[in-house]
Parts: C-alpha cells; structure tokens; sequence
C-alpha cells in the first residue's frame, strides 16, 4: 500500500507504529542524516496486516500468472518480514540510492536485488557490511 506522504515519524499509523523498535530508530536517525542532505524518506509499506498481505499476493498472482511468478515479488502472510515488523519499502527513488549507499552506517540493507526500495535491519552491517543481496525473493533461504 502506497500511503503516499507518510513518513517515519508518524506516530499513529500502524505501517510505522508497529515495525520492530530497532528498525524504526535505525530508519529514524537514516532519515534524519538524509534529511541533512536534502534526501526524504517516505514510506511506500512498513508494517502489513496478513490480510492486506495474502491481497498483494493474490494481486500478484494474477499480475504475473503464476505463484511461482509472483513469488518474485510478494511472500506469502506467514513469510513476508513486512507482517512481522522487520522491514520497510522505502521512496521516493532518492531515498532508496541514499540508504543504499549510506544504509549499512545504521545496519539498514536492501535486500534484493529486484526491489531496490526494500529494506530491513541487519545489525552486524555497522561493522562488516551489508551482505549480499538475494537475486529477488525466491533465492531467500527464510522463504518456503
């Protein structure tokens, strides 16, 4: 769900308000050294319900044909780290080069390589690094 204008320090939307505690912060101080350059961080999708979850997937499917397809994109309610509070969907574009340039500073890393807005909290990236990114989430061992 795209919520347009919504950004990390809103306290009262659940897309915010309920991701991990470590995530928020992290993504907060980014945002706020972004900011220091001109760089905005929106949240296209933080938190989702399952519901809201197995929606995108059944989307998905009938975008691209096939689960197997879709599985590309979307995880399922049981495997999506945005149901669990354990990543973002950053935008604009500027926000998501930034923090993939600067991310591994807070231990904030992309994920996979096909969604370059999505993020989640990695924290030994502070002193080693990001790990490599998965080609898309088909070859991410914590999906089924």
């Amino acid at each position: 769900m795209v919520h347009g204008h919504l950004t990390l320090f809103d306290g009262r939307h659940p897309a915010v308000v309920r991701l991990r505690p470590q995530l928020r912060s992290a993504l907060r101080e980014a945002a706020a050294d972004a900011a220091e350059e001109g760089v905005t961080f929106g949240v296209n999708s933080g938190w989702r319900s399952r519901k809201y979850q197995h929606q995108l997937l059944e989307e998905a499917i009938s975008r691209y044909g096939s689960e197997r397809e879709a599985a590309r994109w979307v995880a399922t309610a049981d495997t999506s780290p945005h149901v669990s509070g354990e990543a973002v969907d950053l935008g604009p574009a500027s926000a998501a080069l930034w923090l993939s340039r600067h991310g591994s500073r807070y231990g904030l890393c992309q994920i996979y390589q096909n969604e370059p807005w999505h993020f989640e909290l990695r924290p030994q990236a502070k002193t080693m690094g990001c790990p490599p990114m998965y080609a898309d989430p088909t070859h991410d061992p914590r999906m089924p």
